[in-house]
This record gives structure tokens, sequence and C-alpha cells, in this order.
């Protein structure tokens, strides 16, 4: 007869595999990386989905700040044809990334590995802070998709946010390959609802003349505006529409989750992704300069610019027009999951350089990185609730951190092609150093134009992740120092001084001194404080008949600070012989789950305090209870 498969797991290892999978093996990883099809949505969504909104920031410049009116919708196309060419040039210089570093880590790494430590940090600071910004954006703005369609929802917004990033760190904390699975349909029916959007309206507006969208109330006032295009509103525009190139770099960074040949395949996603983003970008600004939808600031017009177009293309909110809102809604949400691939990955590399607490550098069960996907949906739900879940609340702290990512990564490749002189380094030098001056002005712009607006914080949270990052590396550095062994002899201790604790004279106070004698220690003794001296009297009448050969020592604290008085009586003790080992030997009732906070509450504080005196060990002797 076969033995029964027994799980050995404890309960709460089995219901963690019901909620988030069985664990998977560390020889499985190469199995669970993704193929293009699938790491096309994974990494391609952020930057794809960004399409949503990059036309309506744009307008809400020109419309809602400027007051320009009609004319705002002039400079849609130029601005869109800039925002391409430097899409182009970005794309560029991270293909030549994926193929110099191939294990991820993007502009950190670059800049690690040719800047030195301080411009990695920044980079780190700026990616870490980026892909924060990612989901709180990308879940907003597919709320903000659904609230268009029905504007009872306007309510609930904030709360539905915090849903769907919960949503999603659970489907990541299942896995990548389940998640990417799971989050590529929605971004293929995105890109479909938006071709088929781009060429219904283009041809309705060239062969069908199609009128532009008429508007009232707040929006004919905007229309009817005549405000001066300035030069600092263009710039500040082009700033908005900027947006566009966030998360181009997440393929970059997440090399290794692809199926071999990695590099390969990282550099055919990122050409399939910068295709979809520049023709869907460049489609939409074309289509909106002749539709003219309408925009504002403050959000009293609800319906979003790819919603009004929508609704004028298609005659109406037919399915047609819920399909598109809710593959706009799809993507958006699931744009999130690029910066959830990343973030982690990324936190993993920091940590590994002692820079963030080393625990980020752990896989879960389910090979992720899960402390850093659970340190992402927490800062993003801080996010959302911070600025209402108002996605143009959010842009103007977006595009800092992106674009001084963009100019280290490029300033990096730059170093590289001098120092390795590869097959070709000249011109891919130019390409690059153009990429670098060319994003280090967007980022000058985006943060001087912008800086009122909200550019402000990452300026000053990017610094301050720095010092975050230096005071952890400074302590892990000081504990690697003091933690060498040193070459000169240590003397050994002299004595070895077992101390028990007892609270009553209880069979598990038997089991404790019993170990404790196992010890084979120099000086044994229990250590008991009491509340009173008559407790203490009748504590040794009981000792002596059961234990006459070991001391008991019991102090008096009639203020009933158990902890303090244990540390006080160990020191003076200790003072006694001062070279000596001290063990702290304590008796632990152990019984279920749900009883266990019943007990040892006062075992806890002592060894906490323990923990920081030297010299000293603290063992438990559990006792069972079933």
């Amino acid at each position: 007869m076969a033995p029964k498969n027994i799980d050995r797991r404890t309960a709460l290892a089995r219901w963690k595999g019901r909620l988030i999978g069985n664990p998977i093996s560390s020889r499985a990883d190469v199995h669970h990386r993704l193929p293009k099809k699938v790491a096309l949505p994974v990494f391609a969504s952020d930057a794809i989905s960004s399409t949503a909104y990059a036309t309506e920031e744009i307008l809400i410049v020109f419309l809602s700040l400027a007051g320009a009116g009609v004319a705002a919708y002039t400079r849609l196309v130029p601005i869109s044809l800039l925002v391409v060419v430097l899409l182009a040039i970005v794309v560029s210089s991270y293909r030549q990334t994926i193929y110099a570093y191939p294990n991820g880590g993007g502009s950190y790494v670059v800049s690690k590995e040719n800047l030195g430590k301080h411009p990695s940090l920044i980079a780190g600071g700026s990616l870490l802070v980026d892909y924060v910004l990612t989901v709180a954006v990308s879940v907003s703005g597919g709320v903000a998709a659904i609230v268009s369609a029905f504007n009872g929802l306007a309510p609930y917004r904030v709360h539905l946010c915090i849903f769907f990033v919960v949503v999603m760190t659970y489907a990541n904390l299942r896995g990548l390959k389940e998640s990417g699975t799971l989050f590529a349909p929605p971004t293929y029916l995105y890109v479909g609802a938006l071709g088929l959007l781009i060429t219904v309206g283009l041809y309705r507006v060239y062969f069908q003349d199609l009128p532009p969208i008429p508007h009232n109330g707040e929006a004919r006032e905007l229309l009817d505006a005549t405000g001066a295009l300035t030069t600092f509103y263009f710039l500040k525009a082009f700033a908005s529409g900027a947006v566009a190139l966030t998360g181009v770099e997440a393929v970059s960074n997440g090399v290794p989750a692809f199926k071999p040949p990695e590099s390969r395949n990282a550099s055919r996603t990122l050409i399939m992704m910068a295709v979809i983003l520049g023709g869907a970008f460049f489609g939409l600004s074309v289509l909106a300069q002749h539709l003219e939808p309408v925009k504002d600031e403050e959000g009293i017009i609800r319906d979003t610019v790819l919603a009004q177009m929508a609704e004028h293309v298609y005659g109406g909110r037919n399915a047609l027009f819920f399909i598109t809102q809710f593959a706009t809604f799809g993507i958006l949400i699931l744009a999130a999951n690029t910066a959830y691939a990343d973030f982690p990955r990324l936190t993993s590399i920091i940590s590994k350089d002692n820079f963030l607490p080393r625990q980020f550098a752990n896989r879960g069960d389910r090979l992720v990185f899960s402390n850093g996907i659970i340190l992402l949906a927490v800062a993003a739900i801080g996010l959302i609730v911070a600025f209402g879940g108002l996605v143009n609340a959010l842009i103007p702290l977006y595009a800092v951190g992106v674009f001084t990512g963009f100019t280290l990564s490029q300033a990096g490749m730059c170093v590289h092609h001098t120092r390795h002189r590869e097959k070709g380094w000249k011109f891919h030098f130019v390409i690059n150093a153009i990429g670098a001056a060319t994003t280090f002005f967007v980022a000058g712009i985006v943060i001087v134009v912008k800086f009122t607006d909200g550019a402000w914080i990452p300026v000053v949270v990017i610094p301050s992740l720095i010092f975050v990052f230096t005071g952890i590396n400074r302590h892990y550095s000081r504990v690697k120092n003091f933690l060498q062994v040193a070459e000169q002899e240590v003397p050994p201790f002299r004595t070895h001084f077992v101390i028990v604790l007892v609270g009553s004279l209880n069979a598990g106070v038997v089991q404790a001194i019993k170990y404790a004698q196992s010890l084979r220690p120099d000086r044994l003794m229990a250590l008991s404080v009491v509340a009173s001296s008559e407790d203490g009297a009748e504590l040794n009448r009981k000792w002596r008949a059961s234990f006459p050969d070991v001391e008991l020592d019991t102090p008096v604290d009639e203020y009933r600070n158990l902890t303090d008085m244990v540390l006080m009586e160990i020191e003076r003790l200790d003072g006694l012989q001062p070279d000596d080992l001290i063990t702290v030997v304590i008796p632990e009732f152990v019984t279920s789950i749900r009883s266990q906070w019943l007990h040892n509450q006062s075992a806890l504080a002592i060894k906490a305090r323990l923990l920081f005196r030297p010299n000293t060990v603290v063992t438990s002797v559990p006792i069972v209870i079933p």
C-alpha cells in the first residue's frame, strides 16, 4: 500500500497556499519567464496606456490654464511630433542598454557601473518614485474612464482606486507569469479599440467631413477664450505631453523576466511598444485637432478627451463607445502591472547593494519579490488618498523622476561606450549624447514650468530617498565591520552564569531548571520578582523543598515593573563577575494559535530588552500544552 502524502506545512502556510498559490521551486524560475506576447502587456502597458491621458493633459494646459481657446488645437500636432522624436531617441538608447546590461536594473545599474554611487542612487530613487506614481496615475486614469461612462460613480472614485490597487497586488503576489497571462487580453483589446477609433475617426474626418464636437456651458466658454499661447505655456504643454514616455524604461529594467534569449526578446518587445505608443499618440493628436474635445483642470467636465472623441466618432454612447471605455479602463488599471513587475525587482537590486533593507532581496513563495510588491501598493494607496484619485493632480509629480532616470541612463551609456569601445561605439555614443542632452532639457522644463503645480514634491522626495539609502548603507557597513573576525585572538569567557526566570513553581519551571543544569554552568540560580516579602518567603519555602541545591533570588518590586526589575537584578549579578557569559533561561507555555496570545507577554518584553545586552544569551524552554 502506497504511503499517503502528508502535508507537513503549518496551518498558516496552508492558508497562504490557498490564497496566493502553492510555493514554486527556485529551479522552476526559467519556466516562469515571459514570452514576448505576454511580456508586451506586462512591461509595455504603462507606456501604451499613457496615450489615454497624454493628449488630454496637453489640452488642459492650453484650454484651462492658458485660455487659448480654439487656437490650442493648432499646437497639438507639433507637440506630438516633438514627443514622438523624443520617444525614438529614448528607445534607441534603451535598446543599447538591454544588450549592455542583460541582468536588468536599467538606469540604476547603468549609473552605478559608469557614473558612480550618488548618480546611481538618484536614478534608483527617481525610478522608485516613478513606479509608485505609475500605479497611482494608471489606476486613477482607469477609474476616470469608468466615471466618464457612469457618472454616478464619481463620489466613489478613491474607493474604486484603492479596490483596484488591492486586486493588482493580489494578482502579482500570485506570480509574474500568472499576472501577465491575466493582463494580456485587456492590453491587446485596448490597442485594437484605439486603432479602430483612430482609423474610423480619421476616415470620417477626411472622407465624411465629420465636424468638431459641439460644446456648451463650461466647455463652450473654454473654446471661446482668446488667451495668448506664450512660450511658457507651450513648454508646459510639451512637459505634460511628455508623460507619454513614462514606462519606456520598464523593458530594460526587467530583462531577466524574459524567456531566453532574454536581450533579443526584450529588444523586440521594446520596439513593438515604441511603434504602438508613437503611432497611437500621434494619431490621437491628429484626431483631437479636428474634433476639438475639451477638458478643464478642475474636473468640472467629467468626460475624458478619449470618451468625448469615441462618443462623437461612433455617433453616441453605443456598443463601440462602451468597448472603448472599458478597454481604456482595463489598460489603465493594468498599466500599473508594469510597476508591479519592475519596482520589486529594482528594490531587490538596490537592497543587494545594501541601500535598502535586505528583506527586499528575498523572493516569496511564488518567485516574486513579495515585500517590494506590498511596499509599492501601500505607497500608491497613500498617494491616491492624498490627491483624491485625480489624474491631473498627480501628473505634475510624474515626469520629474522619469526624465531624471532617462538622463542618467543615457549619460551612463556614453561613459560605457567610451570605456568598452565596442563595434559602432561612436555612432551609439552620439545617439546617447543627444538623448542625454534632450532628456536633461525636458527634465529642466518639467521642474521649472510645473514646480508650483506639484513638481516640487519629487524634487524634495528624491533627495530625501538618497539620505535614506545612504543611512541604510552606513548601518550595514557598520554591522559588517563590527562582525569581521579580528586578527588577534579573542579571550574566552572565564565563567558561564545561568539564570532561570521563575514566575511560580510549576512543571514548566522544573523543565527549565533541568535544561539549565544540563548546560553544566559555573553558577546556576533562579530569579523571581515578587510583589511582597511574604510572597517571597512562601516561594522560597516551596523552592527549597523542590530544588535544595539551586539558589533562588526573590527581589521585591512594590511598583510591579517586572521587566525593569529583572534587568536591574541581572545587571547587579553580572557586576559581581563582569566577564561572565550570562544565559537567561525563560520557561514559556506554548498553546494553540487561538489562545497563545493569553501567555508569554512578559517573556516577550524581557527577551526584547535582553537582546540589546552584551554577553547575554536568551534561551526559551517551550512547554507545549496540547
